[in-house]
């Protein structure tokens, strides 16, 4: 099988082994979609062009340092650096305010029911994705209550009712939930934003 044909792991495998050719490849391959990502979100030629070459040192760095692990898949991997590095340009640029995690920080309270533009509907949607694939790892009966507080907008009495357990537990259950979130939100390095 020629190299331009073989998987993005395999590819990711060679390069860390000391193919450098391999990052060509994966360059290559998947420039366009990564490029226009970063170009539809910052509608800048010249900066989308830096965010990119910023995305890949910081993937090549990762590579490098042996801290890459998101097996089998690379492109879902990059997207989120490429979206981490455009979201950090807006904060910079002051167009966006960073939230302040607090013991009291209610994770759900970012997103605000006003019109929000394009820019900030698209972080919005990524916000949103990116908490509810982190609430998948939470322990299930923490995700239970969470699922049900914030989704289904249900009270702590109803919540108890439905589980089985006192008030208190389905508190404790809640509080941990938030905790744990917030833990798995800075091991993923995931950048929550106000609107």
């Amino acid at each position: 099988m020629k190299s331009t044909q073989l998987p993005d792991g395999v590819l990711v495998s060679n390069y860390i082994d000391g193919h450098e050719k391999s990052l060509e490849i994966l360059i290559y391959r998947h420039k366009q979609r990564i490029f226009s990502f970063i170009l539809s979100k910052i509608l800048n030629k010249d900066i989308a062009e830096d965010i990119f070459q910023d995305t890949f040192i910081k993937v090549i760095k990762t590579l490098k340092k042996g801290r890459y692990n998101e097996e089998g898949k690379f492109l879902p991997w990059v997207m989120r650096i490429a979206h981490n590095l455009v979201i950090d340009h807006f904060r910079r640029s002051k167009r966006i305010p960073t939230i302040t995690n607090t013991d009291d920080f209610d994770i759900f309270s970012i997103i605000s029911d006003d019109v929000l533009n394009a820019e900030n509907q698209i972080i919005k949607s990524q916000i949103l994705d990116d908490v509810k694939d982190l609430i998948e790892e939470l322990p299930e009966d923490q995700k239970e209550v969470l699922v049900m507080r914030m989704y289904k907008d249900m009270s702590f009495k109803e919540i108890s009712e439905c589980t089985n357990v006192s008030i208190n537990t389905a508190l404790g259950r809640m509080r941990y939930a938030l905790i744990n979130l917030r833990k798995l939100i800075e091991k993923h390095q995931i950048i929550l934003l106000s609107s």
